[in-house]
């Protein structure tokens, strides 16, 4: 079953990434990412692509016209495809039964119903989205059962598992490639058929195969283990500032043991990002549907402590500046959820600011990559007013335009360039005494205090 022509259905933050990847590394395969927004299409065709990740234009340069194509032309790339990755949206349901948890499946079927209408022949569907375990169930009957022409299918998982800012290079080197599949006589040959696109620069024993369910719900629980590992340093980071120990010396001491591991033990004002938050959410769903309300709570409590993360550090902003930021000019330093990405979902800097906005500051926004409108868009989507948003928040063009006449400055994504701050001229262009908040313990801390700023470090303290 050689795939010949592969159709991606969605051209965002996974499909657009993943695909062009595939093309680049498979040229005798005609991939087609197909997407129903105009703008977003027009972007991927043009050079300012409409998301950024390190290495991806060159990736992209190197097939696009080749084998590589982006179009809004849905249902021909669908009628022409061997094999169709489904990677929509699946955001958290805010209306009915799992509201605040549930995955919104709605783009989901949509898709498997025009996938139905339109093919014919074999076709192999494969969830690339981030669903709920038994998703497949509902795609299979949706396509049996809206299926004209006769066509038949084999649908398989291959979650994703890349991190924003370094997803080039999971896509070229990744850990581990899973795919599930039926164990049956055609589901084992559409699984192979998938294989042996990645074996073209995947090694064959970093391909993982197993049943669907184990595929579907593997992607939930590693986004929810790496999340746990964030929350629990971060409570930790709580605890050392109270007691005078430095959270990221406990981290070392920790991760140095070969049963924890140094990875995501680094203290901050919380996780973000389109994946965390969401899948937890959503296993905390499946928990309850499934009547384990013990398993439920023991992971809504991780949700629970980064929101708490992030309150805590807003509360410790307005406490040291004397219990009030009332038209106080606070520099903000980063507004991605991380660095190297202009993906602000769920970011914990959209949260601070708009804590801080309620309290009346004026923020001076510093983000490289983070447009201007987007940071307005978002913070007006957290419920800040547009008259407040007119009013006290100024988006400036470099970090010391953030810091000229500003009472405090606040770190919240770690932008490599934050690290090499000229100090002596930040604080030269701050009110004095001149406050800084690392929120993400990227500063010389030692150095912060030898140039006179009044510092607090998440996990150290002041």
């Amino acid at each position: 079953m050689p795939i010949k022509s592969i159709c991606c259905l969605g051209a965002g933050y996974v499909g657009g990434p993943t695909m062009a990847m595939i093309a680049a590394k498979c040229a005798d395969i005609q991939v087609t990412v197909a997407d129903m927004n105009e703008h977003r299409i027009a972007a991927w065709n043009s050079a300012a692509l409409p998301i950024y990740e390190p290495g991806l234009d060159a990736v992209v340069a190197s097939a696009i016209g080749r084998n590589l194509h982006f179009t809004t032309d849905i249902r021909s790339a669908i009628a022409a495809a061997d094999l169709i990755f489904v990677s929509v949206g699946t955001p958290t349901k805010s209306y009915g039964i799992g509201a605040g948890r549930a995955a919104d499946l709605r783009y989901i079927e949509s898709a498997a119903r025009l996938i139905a209408e339109v093919s014919e022949g074999n076709k192999i569907i494969v969830e690339k989205s981030t669903i709920p375990v038994k998703t497949a169930t509902a795609i299979k009957a949706i396509l049996a059962a809206n299926s004209p022409h006769g066509a038949t299918f084999q649908v398989l998982s291959n979650p994703e598992f890349l991190a924003e800012g370094t997803a080039v290079e999971d896509l070229e080197c990744p850990d581990r490639i899973l795919i599930g599949g039926e164990t049956t006589a055609e589901g084992n040959a559409a699984v192979e058929a998938l294989a042996a696109v990645y074996a073209r620069w995947i090694p064959r024993e970093r391909i993982l195969t197993t049943n669907l369910w184990s595929s579907e719900l593997s992607k939930l629980v590693a986004n929810a283990f790496l999340a746990q590992r964030i929350s629990s340093i971060n409570s930790i980071s709580a605890l050392c500032e109270a007691t005078g120990a430095d959270v990221d010396e406990v981290a070392r001491a920790c991760g140095m043991d070969s049963r924890i591991g140094p990875k995501f033990l680094k203290a901050s004002i919380g996780f973000g990002g389109s994946c965390f938050q969401k899948d937890i959410l959503n296993l905390v769903y499946l928990c309850d549907s499934f009547n384990l309300p013990h398993v439920a709570e023991y992971w809504r409590q991780v949700v629970h402590l980064n929101d708490w993360q992030k309150t805590r550090f807003v509360e410790k902003i307005v406490r040291t500046l004397y219990n009030t930021v009332n038209g106080k000019r606070i520099g903000i330093l980063g507004f991605a959820f991380k660095k190297d990405t202009n993906d602000t979902r769920e970011s914990a800097a959209i949260h601070v600011c708009r804590d801080l906005l309620l309290e009346r500051a004026h923020l001076a926004i510093y983000d490289p990559r983070v447009s201007p409108q987007t940071i307005r868009e978002d913070l007006a989507a957290a419920g800040v007013s547009a008259e407040i948003i007119a009013s006290n928040v100024e988006i400036c063009t470099d970090s010391y335009a953030a810091a000229t006449g500003a009472h405090a400055l606040a770190t919240l994504t770690e932008w490599d360039e934050f690290r090499t701050l000229d100090l002596p001229r930040i604080y030269d262009l701050m009110l004095k005494p001149a406050f800084i908040f690392d929120g993400r313990a990227i500063l010389p801390a030692d150095e912060l205090t030898a140039h006179g700023f009044d510092a607090f470090v998440i996990g150290r303290g002041l």
